[in-house]
């Protein structure tokens, strides 16, 4: 099943996690560049000309603010976060964030995902399509995913692992999301004693 780009967050034994994962059929040719604390969707090297034909193929995916870990599809990433970082609450950020930009203009109408969670567990998840909009709570404990395809709500899921590259790599092929076709890069943030960033 194609679900087109993804993202879970929540937490489970070991720590809290957000992690994102693309698929894509039009647009392969990218990858997850790491940084301190933010991870970059970007053209592969011979592909940079791609931006001028999808505008929305390259953006900020994870960024931390605040401990916060904020995860999405699109340049409301950068947007949730600085709203956090000016003292608004998490399912606010995401709300008003989603609301103002909008579900993308492009030939599917592709709805915005975005997701965050605290250091303690705390995290929420949401939508925007073209129809309604989603901001909804992650209970403790638990982890939940959504795509820009099908799997429109969110949807809990067991997420297995221990650290960032183990997030990165069980979005990427593992678990219920191995069922999920054209894969194409992954990553994830992960918070032990301090958040770590790893990306595939």
């Amino acid at each position: 099943m194609y679900l087109g780009r993804m993202l879970s967050v929540g937490s489970n034994e070991n720590g809290s996690f957000a992690a994102y994962r693309v698929s894509s059929r039009s647009f392969p040719n990218r990858m997850a560049k790491s940084f301190e604390n933010s991870v970059a969707i970007i053209p592969k090297e011979g592909h940079e000309k791609d931006v001028f034909e999808n505008p929305y193929i390259a953006y900020n995916c994870i960024k931390i603010v605040e401990d916060i870990a904020v995860v999405s599809n699109g340049s409301h990433t950068d947007v949730i976060a600085d709203k956090i970082s000016v003292g608004m609450n998490i399912r606010d950020a995401i709300a008003l964030s989603l609301i103002a930009m909008d579900y993308e203009k492009d030939d599917f109408n592709t709805p915005r995902i975005a997701g965050a969670v605290t250091k303690d567990g705390e995290a929420y998840i949401g939508i925007i399509t073209h129809e309604n909009v989603i901001v909804e709570k992650v209970p403790a404990g638990k982890s939940y995913y959504i795509s820009t395809y099908e799997h429109i709500k969110p949807n809990e899921v067991k997420f297995n692992a221990e650290d960032a590259q183990g997030a990165a790599q069980f979005i990427m092929d593992q678990g219920k999301f191995k069922e999920f076709t054209n894969p194409v890069t992954s990553a994830a943030a992960f918070a032990g004693a301090n958040w770590e960033i790893f990306s595939i």
